[in-house]
């Protein structure tokens, strides 16, 4: 029952996570699953099976928000799921000394993207319609890189599709959400004919998955409350630390070299978390002042 409690509670911070960033939901809670002993494929499996109930419901949701451009999801939820597939094929046939290593660097990557990604800001200008020569090779990519590290899907295609700055923000996250329904079923079907149902700890997908529907309605008040790139930054940081230090692990990295990423890490997330906020405070003060000029223009 403990267990239970402890991988529920890891559902509802991941779900927060990603409810308040678009993203972050496989990311989150593999990172924090590796980190408590869980192999990496039993980690991914568990997560995407659980997936399948919270993409369900917040596919469902955007849908009935209208926060779905269907164009987008036609074309990049089949590659997503090809993706998705061979990349839980390939974790499935991996040995563990690889599979650990691999998965940590995969995420300490994405960690590293979402930290930049908030870090920089992305202010998009709406351009011509996303055409299938870039939605699919980007849905095929993103879905793979999502069943290897145990997520990706939202920090890799979300990303995408907002510096591209041809689709409102809103039907960037509510497409990239629905399409990944998609992808977790492939890849929860590639862990299933890869290590049989006996392989795959149920109680584990059960435990996150009732977490993360706990939390779906808390994430959409945290996201009131919470500024975005804020969150942003402090997740990135914490996915690149912990992961760094399996792969420390792994590598036999020397104490000294150790200490010094760990303290960079912590250093180079402050600063960011400095200029987001600062970025955030110039925005707020430019959108009071149009507030203004517009009561007074009226």
């Amino acid at each position: 029952m403990r267990n239970f409690i402890v991988l529920a509670l890891v559902g509802l911070v991941a779900q927060l996570v990603d409810g308040a960033l678009g993203m972050g939901y496989g990311v989150t809670s593999s990172t924090l699953l590796v980190l408590a002993g869980l192999t990496p494929l039993a980690a991914s499996a568990s997560v995407h099976f659980s997936e399948l109930g919270t993409n369900l419901a917040s596919g469902l949701a955007h849908w009935r928000l209208r926060n779905v451009d269907w164009h987008v999801v036609v074309r990049i939820a089949g590659p997503g799921a090809v993706g998705a597939f061979l990349g839980a094929t390939v974790l499935s046939v991996l040995s563990t000394e690889w599979a650990k290593p691999l998965m940590s660097v995969i995420l300490a990557l994405l960690g590293v993207y979402i930290l930049l990604r908030f870090v920089v800001g992305v202010r998009p200008q709406l351009k011509k319609r996303l055409t299938t020569p870039f939605l699919a090779p980007l849905g095929l990519f993103a879905g793979f890189v999502d069943a290897t590290g145990g997520g990706g899907w939202g920090p890799v295609a979300t990303p995408a599709l907002l510096s591209g700055g041809r689709l409102e923000p809103r039907r960037v996250i509510g497409s990239v959400d629905t399409a990944e329904f998609a992808v977790s079923a492939a890849a929860s079907l590639g862990f299933l004919l890869g290590i049989g149902a006996s392989g795959i700890h149920w109680g584990f997908a059960l435990a996150l998955l009732t977490g993360g529907l706990v939390a779906a309605p808390l994430a959409a008040y945290l996201v009131k409350i919470a500024p975005a790139y804020v969150l942003g930054v402090a997740v990135g940081g914490m996915i690149l630390l912990t992961n760094l230090r399996t792969i420390f692990s792994s590598f036999e990295v020397p104490g000294s070299a150790r200490i010094a990423a760990y303290v960079g890490v912590l250093l180079v997330t402050g600063v960011g978390l400095y200029v987001a906020a600062m970025r955030g405070k110039r925005r707020a003060a430019a959108s009071s002042t149009e507030m203004a000029l517009e009561s007074v223009n009226a």
